[in-house]
């Protein structure tokens, strides 16, 4: 099946075994396209004995560690084919990803991620809302994946506001005419998870401003790191964000994603739980062996995507620990796995867009 044709389907709507089928010929596909046009990974892929005519379910194809994304530069295109470049989040002094897009896998990203989002927040674009500042946006060549993550939300707002001026303080004036101009309006809200407790809901505490935003939808993501270690539990950040705006707990959804994969992101439902969409799949691996670990066992995340083209990130293993809840059978209706992401493996680099950013404090 073509990636046209894959992002036509609806974002959660295939059962196990159909999704297994797609996804082995679509892996297929690009393991094969990444081996012919990446001489780097077709010496990874020749080391591990595989061949390359006679290749096994996607579950047993070679991944690549998201880290050798900052040793090596990874591109199945030419160069002058390169039309952006994304970089990972990282605290100062670390090596950075860099990820290599052409038009065709740029577009393509921009389209999974709308086919995801939407099925959330609506086919219609809405009053935006953005939980940070402008200053992130600079260089539309060179993404950061905080900027990326921002551009790439915004095309789900209309008319746009940051919620925090260039210091990262609250422009209550700002949010206030804002609001006022959509009232009774969805306001469709974006940020990352730690920026979003330090800078907008702290402050609003501090400030005794609550704005009304009992019609809002909020997607955050970038990392828990720093929020666990002040001990503020997922259930404690949404309830929290109630007390000070007024939104519904359930109209806050959290993601899982990673520069490596842009575009393919994990959706928390309205039970709390990461989704796989369609176009993606999770196997979490036992870290002794590599192994696929059962349901319900801890192991390393793998991450796997139709997407990516230009680059060979269709199939990575991450520096995640996390456990597959279920499949196909979530309270919520929406087929494919559901997981957990327990935290960064012992000693891994801080990553997260979020977690990044925290270290700082």
């Amino acid at each position: 099946m073509e990636i046209k044709d894959i992002l036509n389907l609806e974002p959660y709507s295939i059962s196990h075994s159909a999704k297994h089928n797609m996804l082995n010929e679509r892996m297929w596909d690009l393991t094969r396209f990444h081996y012919n046009n990446s001489p780097e990974y077709r010496k990874m892929f020749d080391a591990t004995g595989l061949d390359i005519n006679s290749l096994p379910d996607y579950e047993q194809l070679p991944f690549l560690p998201v880290r050798l994304f900052k040793e090596f530069e990874l591109r199945s295109v030419p160069k002058e084919n390169v039309v952006k470049t994304m970089t990972s989040s990282g605290t100062t002094g670390q090596k950075k990803s860099k990820i290599f897009l052409d038009r065709e896998t740029s577009a393509n990203q921009t389209k999974c991620l709308t086919r995801i989002v939407s099925s959330f927040l609506g086919k219609k674009r809405v009053p935006m809302l953005i939980l940070d500042t402008s200053a992130v946006i600079k260089d539309r060549r060179m993404f950061s994946a905080r900027g990326a993550g921002i551009l790439g939300f915004s095309m789900f707002g209309t008319k746009r506001c940051y919620a925090l001026d260039e210091g990262m303080n609250l422009d209550i004036e700002g949010m206030k005419n804002f609001l006022d101009e959509h009232k009774g309006e969805t306001i469709f809200m974006f940020g990352f998870t730690f920026m979003i407790w330090q800078h907008f809901y702290k402050k609003l505490k501090e400030s005794g401003y609550h704005p009304d935003l009992s019609n809002g939808v909020l997607i955050h993501g970038g990392g828990w790191k720093k929020l666990v270690n002040e001990q503020v539990s997922p259930t404690e950040f949404n309830q929290a964000l109630h007390d000070v705006c007024s939104i519904d707990i359930n109209h806050v959804h959290d993601y899982y994603g990673m520069v490596e994969q842009t575009g393919t992101i994990y959706m928390e439902c309205e039970c709390g739980h990461l989704h796989a969409s369609t176009y993606s799949d999770v196997i979490i691996r036992r870290p002794n062996d590599f192994s696929i670990a059962d349901k319900g066992e801890k192991g390393l995340i793998e991450v796997i995507s139709v997407l990516p083209e230009s680059y060979p990130g269709h199939i990575l293993l991450t520096e995640d620990e996390g456990v597959i809840e279920g499949e196909d059978d979530c309270p919520c209706g929406r087929k494919g796995k559901y997981f957990k992401v327990l935290g960064r493996i012992k000693n891994a680099e801080i990553r997260g867009c979020s977690d990044t950013y925290a270290a700082k404090f």
